[in-house]
Order: C-alpha cells, then sequence, then structure tokens
C-alpha cells in the first residue's frame, strides 16, 4: 500500500468542493439543529465511509441500481423529513415547551446514516471518488474523498449548531423543514430531468 500525498490532496479538493453545495449537506444540517451533532456526524460518517469503499472497491456496483429508483427513495427520505420537522415546528404552542429534540445515540446514529447512505447513491462525489480510484489509487483516494465528505459533515453540522443556539428552534424547525422539502422535490425532478 502506498500512500500518494498528492493524490489524496487531490481528491480531498474535488469531493470536498463538490460536497459543499450537495444535498446531503443541507441534510446535515437540518439533522444537527435537532439532534445531537456528535450522533449525526457518527452516522454520516459511517455512511460516507461505506460509500467510499464501494466507490473504490467496485464503481460499477453503482450501475447495478436503476437511477430512478435510487433517486425515488431519497426524495421519501427528504419528504418524511420535512414532515417531520414541520410537523413539530408548526404549532402556535409555547416557544420553549413541547419541542422534543431525539437524542439517543443509536436513533440519532441510524437516522443520519440511513439519510446519507441511501441519498448519496449514484451522486457526483461516489462518481468522482470511483473515477479518482481508477486513475490516483485506491488507498489515497479512498482518505482524500472520506475526510473531505467528513469534513463537509462536520462543517454542516457546526453551522446547525450555530444557528440553533441564535435562533428560536421552532424557526430553525419550520426552515429546516422547508429545506428538506426542497431537496425531496429536488430528488423527484432530478429523475424526470436527469
Amino acid at each position: 500500500m502506498r500512500l500518494d500525498p498528492l493524490a489524496i490532496l487531490t481528491a480531498f479538493g474535488l469531493i470536498f468542493l463538490a460536497e459543499l453545495p450537495d444535498k446531503t449537506m443541507f441534510a446535515s444540517l437540518a439533522m444537527g439543529t435537532r439532534m445531537r451533532p456528535l450522533y449525526v456526524w457518527f452516522g454520516t460518517s459511517t455512511a460516507f465511509i461505506v460509500h467510499v469503499a464501494i466507490a473504490v472497491g467496485a464503481g460499477s456496483l453503482i450501475g447495478l441500481l436503476p437511477d430512478w429508483i435510487v433517486k425515488l427513495v431519497s426524495a421519501t427520505l427528504f419528504a418524511f423529513g420535512a414532515f417531520m420537522l414541520l410537523r413539530n415546528g408548526g404549532g402556535d404552542e409555547d416557544e420553549d415547551g413541547d419541542v422534543k429534540t431525539v437524542t439517543g445515540f443509536w436513533p440519532v446514529y441510524s437516522t443520519a446514516f440511513m439519510a446519507v447512505f441511501i441519498s448519496e447513491w449514484g451522486d457526483l462525489t461516489q462518481i468522482t471518488t470511483a473515477n479518482l480510484a481508477a486513475s490516483n489509487g485506491t488507498w489515497s483516494t479512498a482518505i482524500g474523498s472520506a475526510a473531505a465528505l467528513m469534513s463537509v459533515s462536520a462543517l454542516a453540522l457546526l453551522a446547525g449548531r450555530f444557528i440553533a443556539t441564535r435562533v428560536p428552534l421552532k424557526t430553525v424547525q419550520r426552515v429546516g423543514g422547508v429545506c428538506m422539502l426542497g431537496l425531496a422535490v429536488w430528488s423527484v425532478v432530478e429523475i424526470f430531468v436527469g
């Protein structure tokens, strides 16, 4: 196993920039306002590591799944997330009163893992990782890609926590719910456009 620092930096830079405007970053941000950020980060990071392993190990596996099915499942998960956020953030009850936050490690971890794991299938970053692995080496690409994805998730969670401490939770939930609904619509549109 030979690690190439330039290949690691190349993978990190390309994947980091590709993931910044990605829907998974916004999903992480929304989850971080409602759930324990560290638990969310563990869940998203595990899902990213699994996707990087799949991409560098067998990039052709993505081609086995019909793209429209992946996008439909992703849209369903985002719509469910929007429903949960809007349902809990939409009432007129007391600002600090009845809002519940998911706190247990396994519920938060599994929610974050599944949201990222399903929505990242066939994503630009996964395809880019598979392409980089073919030309720049498996381990170097895997390390650079995983580090980039985990960094973007951490940034999104920090931003989510920052926003949550300065904006009322109900407002954050409403905005997060609208964003998740937008991501669900975006995923459905990608079925017909992409």
